[in-house]
């Protein structure tokens, strides 16, 4: 490779100089290093020229000639121009051609490609050429058909009888060639240019960029350089999107200052995508604070990337910015605030946006993306009203709604949903069968979830992935099938991960197995030394079993690593306000009052037969010492507090950051049915709606 570097100017690739190789980014790091030396080459490209054999010339319509070595270059001056030459000396008739062309062009402006086809199979019989400009329309027209057959034929015409197609029109054959994902033959007519210009090389950069092959494209970025070609705003940012090293983008950066791009709009558009994708969110914040910012592309590109990466707060700042500067939100920026929403389940910050949607026509990534953030907020209702009223709707669409009702508790309604997708949908994908296993779990179906797990692959060719085999685990351990879950952990096509092993650890909690809990926690902590979720399940196990010596060794190795268990919290959004709940924490101003509803609200709810659940106190405690251990968990006080603070027929909302309770979980339904409230819970699992002294969970969590 670094061979063909140090070569000479290059004129021809080959097909075996874009194998991908181990070291493409030494290459790219000694050509942008050596930018400064690379000469600049006129490459505009001559839009209205065309080259005709000089063999038979008829320029009757005020075309000028330039001699070649070996072709005429012709320079119309006219709306249309015409070239024709036959074999023999005689010529086609001027009003002839004019018209075969004329009816070719016309042909294509109406997409009447059949009748254009005719046209040319005429025009070939003939032997009559066209100009550059009408074939370019034909390929459009083909390409606009989808006919791959024809736009074939259409190549194989402009270069029959030893035509030689300006730069122009073979760039659009190339063009046509990629936009029908035939990227093999795009690269063999690329290899065969005389000349290539930047539309040339950018076309196919771009084309490799977009279909994933990025060493490709990266290569292809220093065979331009090496063949005199500079890049553009287009070049480049097609190529930073096939960056994978961040030594490759820091180079491309200093490329990009040192031509002075670094201020186009596409250019630091995508500069911020990428440094985002590569997790370097400080580097596309510098990127767009280096200069004062007049486009909303640039700025929504920002608010993307933190949205993207579940920094809500910062988005919905970078958006508020936006707005003071001037900008007005559209389609993308929306999206992007609605995962931001998503991320915070900001339900009511959510239905604001939902107002400023409905200004837009539909927008099928817009619909989704609201779909989303109704499902994740827990408003179940809002996202049935949403889906049922989508004009069009991809596996996307359906995806989101079968996982947002498995999430919220009804796996009923998302395996039926499910059931219409495959009559009236497109084809299930991967994601799909994430949220039917998830369905399947919640609900402990464990016949049907193995039936969904296998069809997968026999039905519809979606190989199972981590996510899938822990969906089935998750199931199985539902169910106390213990030793299905050894036995799928060891069939798995992928190597068990720290999730994999706490999957097996919770259901071990759950059926009282100390001894596997004890096996699975060594094989988390030996992926794992530090993971704090191993150290707290063991420990939870030790003490519902009563081994308070086991517990009190957990809890020292925890504190010999400085491994803290994260407490409990609970929070609420009450008046555009969050207000949180830990146990034992007496800071917020209100909490007298909550305490003392609080103990109100348990008197009555013992009177009506709620005895508290001490097997989820996991402290060696005695009698009343354990109860009030209960008492004011988190849960509780963010009940009694949304109570307090919302009329009847208002949902209260509460998020917790740890898996509800059954203690909590019992005073929820009772205190539901008792205030006849709507109370929804969302823990880091799923949704628990509570109506009627009835939980959507159905009790299976």
């Amino acid at each position: 490779m670094l061979k063909l570097i140090a070569s000479s100017r290059i004129h021809r690739l080959h097909p075996t100089v874009l194998r991908p190789a181990h070291d493409s980014a030494s290459p790219l790091l000694r050509v942008l290093s050596s930018l400064g030396g690379l000469s600049r080459r006129n490459t505009d490209v001559g839009g209205r020229y065309f080259f005709c054999s000089n063999s038979a010339l008829n320029y009757n319509y005020g075309c000028s000639v330039q001699k070649s070595k070996h072709l005429l270059l012709l320079q119309p001056t006219t709306l249309h121009h015409h070239c024709s030459y036959s074999g023999n000396s005689s010529l086609v008739s001027s009003h002839s051609v004019l018209t075969e062309t004329e009816s070719l062009l016309n042909f294509c402006h109406q997409r009447d490609l059949p009748r254009a086809m005719h046209v040319l199979d005429a025009m070939e019989r003939r032997r009559v050429w066209a100009d550059a400009i009408t074939y370019s329309e034909l390929i459009k027209c083909c390409l606009a058909h989808g006919a791959v057959k024809e736009g074939k034929r259409v190549h194989r015409h402009i270069f029959s009888n030893g035509y030689h197609p300006k730069t122009f029109l073979i760039n659009t054959l190339i063009n046509m060639y990629v936009k029908f994902n035939l990227l093999e033959e795009a690269h063999v007519l690329f290899d065969k240019m005389p000349e290539r210009n930047v539309v040339s090389w950018t076309t196919m950069i771009s084309a490799y960029s977009n279909a994933k092959l990025n060493d490709r494209a990266v290569r292809l970025l220093i065979f331009m350089f090496r063949d005199g070609v500079m890049p553009n705003m287009f070049t480049f940012s097609s190529v930073l999107r096939a960056c994978e090293r961040l030594s490759d983008l820091k180079q491309l950066h200093s490329c990009i200052m040192k031509v002075g791009l670094e201020s186009d709009v596409f250019v630091r558009s995508a500069l911020i995508d990428v440094y985002s994708k590569l997790g370097e969110l400080p580097e596309a914040l510098s990127v767009f604070r280096e200069m004062v910012t007049g486009d909303s592309v640039v700025w929504n590109s920002i608010i993307a990337a933190f949205a993207q990466h579940s920094d809500g707060d910062e988005a919905l700042h970078l958006y508020k910015s936006m707005s003071r500067a001037g900008f007005r939100a559209d389609q993308s920026t929306l999206t992007s605030i609605l995962r931001a929403c998503t991320s915070l389940s900001l339900l009511e910050l959510g239905r604001q946006v939902h107002v400023l949607v409905l200004k837009f026509d539909q927008d099928l990534i817009l619909n989704n993306a609201l779909l989303d953030m109704y499902c994740k907020c827990g408003s179940l209702e809002d996202a049935k009203l949403i889906f049922n009223r989508m004009t069009k709707k991809d596996v996307i669409s359906w995806s989101t709604m079968i996982a947002g009702l498995a999430q919220n508790g009804f796996s009923m309604e998302a395996l039926n949903l499910f059931e219409s997708m495959k009559m009236k949908g497109p084809k299930p994908n991967h994601i799909t069968f994430i949220g039917i296993l998830f369905a399947c779990s919640h609900a402990g179906l464990v016949c049907e979830g193995w039936i969904y797990f296998r069809s997968m692959k026999n039905l519809y060719g979606v190989d199972p992935e981590r996510e899938h085999y822990g969906c089935m685990l998750d199931l199985l351990g539902r169910a106390g099938m213990l030793d299905d879950m050894v036995k799928l952990i060891h069939e798995m096509n992928c190597e068990p991960d720290v999730v994999t092993w706490r999957t097996l650890l919770d259901a071990c909690r759950a059926r009282q197995n100390v001894d596997l809990a004890t096996y699975a926690a060594k094989k988390i902590l030996n992926l794992d030394p530090h993971d704090t979720g191993a150290y707290v399940l063991l420990s939870n196990i030790y003490a519902t079993s009563k081994r308070w010596n086991e517990v009190a060794e957990v809890r020292r190795a925890m504190k010999i690593r400085g491994i803290r268990k994260e407490p409990g919290c609970s929070w609420i959004e009450v008046n555009k306000q969050i207000h949180a709940f830990i146990l034992g924490d007496k800071s917020h101003p209100q909490i007298d009052e909550i305490n003392r509803q609080l103990n109100q609200f348990i008197c009555r709810l013992t009177g009506a037969g709620y005895v508290p659940d001490t097997n989820f106190v996991l402290q060696d405690l005695e009698g009343e010492q354990r109860e009030d251990s209960l008492r004011y968990h988190s849960e509780k006080l963010a009940i009694v507090f949304g109570i307090m603070s919302f009329p009847k027929e208002k949902t209260i909302r509460i998020w917790k950051n740890l898996k509800i309770c059954g203690d909590c979980h019992k005073f929820a339904k009772l205190i539901a049915k008792l205030e006849q409230r709507h109370i929804v819970i969302r823990d880091p699992i799923r949704y628990h709606h509570f109506r009627d002294g009835v939980c959507s969970c159905g009790d299976y969590w």
